[in-house]
This record gives C-alpha cells, structure tokens and sequence, in this order.
C-alpha cells in the first residue's frame, strides 16, 4: 500500500488543518509550499480548479493531486469538498474579504490623515474580530480553560509585540488569584523560573511571526517534560504545531507594517473571563457538597 493511502482522509475543514501541521514536516518540498497556501487561503482552495491553483502557487497540477493523495484523499475533487463544507458553513463572504474586495476595486490612492489611518485600522480590526470568531471552535477553548483550571502552576511566555498579550493573561490569572509566572526575560532568568515545572503544572504561550527563539525553546522544552503547552499563535504550520496541547491560530492582516493585537487580546481576555466562570462555578459546587 503506498504512503498516501496508508492515513483515513481528514472529514471536517479543522481535522484536515490539523492533520496538515502534524504531517507538514514530512512532505516534500514542493507540498510543503502547497500546505502553507492550504492553510493560509482555504477559500482559494474551495473554489478554484486544480489548474488555477497549480499556476497561482507555481507548480505542476499532479503535485496538487499528489497533495490530496497524501492525506488520503482519492484525488483533489474529494479534498476540495472539505474546504468547500467550510464556506457553506460560514455561509457569507468575512468581513475581511469585503473589505480587501472594497480595496481592490478602489482607485484613489491611500491617504495618510490621522482620521482616515484610523478608520483602516477600525476596519482590519473589525474583520480580525470577525476571523477570531469564525476560527476558533468551542471545544478547543474548552480544552485551554480545562487545562488551565487544573494547573498548579501556570507560566505565561511572549517577547516583543507578543509581549502585551502574556502581560495581560498574567495579570487575569493573578486577578484569579491563580499561581501565574510572568516569563518575561528580565535578567536572563527565563529558563532558570521554569526549572521545577512539572506535568501538574501548564504553559501559556504567545508568539507570531517572527517567533521568538525564546519562547519556542522554552515551549519546546516545557513539552518534553510533558507540560501542557497553550499557544496563541498565527499559523498552524509554525514552530508549535507538534508540541501544543492546544493551539489557536489568529490570521493576519499583513497589509500594515503594524499589525493589530484586536483579536489576540479578545481571545486573551475571553479565556480568563471563561476560566473565572469555570472556577467560580467548581468552588460553589465544592462549597454545596
């Protein structure tokens, strides 16, 4: 039997991402390009021929199919139609697409008044906000609050623009009266204050790219000593797909040298409300026994 009939084809656009990252490392060269566009345009994916894509992504058509073949899929039709179940789903075209649709057909050239800077800024927001909502299922936010609720101890890793969102997480995990260990790097003691973590105890990593070296190492880390690892990252295929418990990928707008942090603090202040909520509701039940 050959290597690309020996996996179950992946039913669900999210099983089919995730099977991507974990065999992403393993793929030839040419299909770890076609992976990448896979998991950064699934709308193309969904609605374009094989032809189509083989040109846009610059490559030949068979290595399209032998992609599709390589998570079981008996030819590209039958893995398209996993991507196209996604667009059903989410039924409308995303904020982000009418916006970038709006852009394409403008003509006038970007203007540079504070007022109209803020205006883009509010609505690549608006469609980060909407992305966040649309991509990050219940139950993997369920997972992340049941880890953490369990965490004797929980560290919280991000460097630079990263930095704001672990801040943030530390400082509702501590407001949770939670044991939280800020990673910051401060002194040179980021590795020395992870020494005594243990499987009881979780990690909460935030990093995009450019990935900090520093926190993929401490995550890296942290995983072989089979601490639970929670990333907040932007790709699936980053330095984290193999070593996460749990990941949750936020797309990005790279239209703008700076790029927002809307949604990675909406997905950090939803997970420490919720986990209150969890914690809260365990204490009362302990409380009534």
């Amino acid at each position: 039997m050959s290597r690309e009939t020996r996996v179950p084809a992946p039913k669900t656009f999210e099983d089919l991402t995730a099977q991507i990252a974990r065999q992403h490392d393993d793929l030839p060269s040419r299909l770890q390009i076609i992976a990448s566009f896979a998991v950064q345009h699934p709308n193309d994916m969904a609605l374009s021929t094989v032809s189509q894509l083989a040109k846009r992504i610059g490559v030949q058509p068979s290595a399209i199919v032998r992609f599709a073949n390589s998570f079981g899929y008996d030819g590209f039709t039958n893995m398209q139609q996993v991507y196209r179940a996604r667009l059903t789903a989410g039924a409308s075209p995303s904020y982000r697409d009418r916006i970038n649709a709006l852009r394409s057909t403008s003509s006038g050239a970007r203007s540079n008044k504070p007022a109209d800077i803020l205006a883009g800024f509010i609505s690549d927001d608006v469609a980060s906000l909407e992305g966040l909502f649309q991509n990050v299922p219940s139950d993997r936010m369920e997972r992340a609050i049941a880890i953490l609720a369990g965490a004797e101890n929980i560290y919280v890793a991000g460097q630079g623009r990263s930095f704001p969102i672990s801040y943030y997480i530390d400082y509702g995990l501590n407001r949770l009266d939670l044991k939280s260990h800020l990673l910051d790097g401060i002194g040179g003691f980021m590795r020395h204050r992870v020494r005594a973590a243990s499987k009881n105890d979780a990690l909460v990593a935030v990093s995009f790219k450019d990935y900090s070296p520093d926190v993929v190492e401490i995550a890296t880390e942290l995983s072989r000593r089979d601490v639970p690892v929670i990333v907040i990252t932007d790709n699936p295929l980053g330095p984290f797909a193999k070593i996460a418990k749990v990941s949750f990928e936020i797309g990005e707008l790279r239209t703008k040298p700076f790029r927002s942090l809307v949604a990675p603090i909406c997905l950090a202040q939803s997970l420490v409300v919720s986990l209150g909520h969890k914690l809260t509701s365990r204490n009362g039940a302990k409380n009534g026994a």
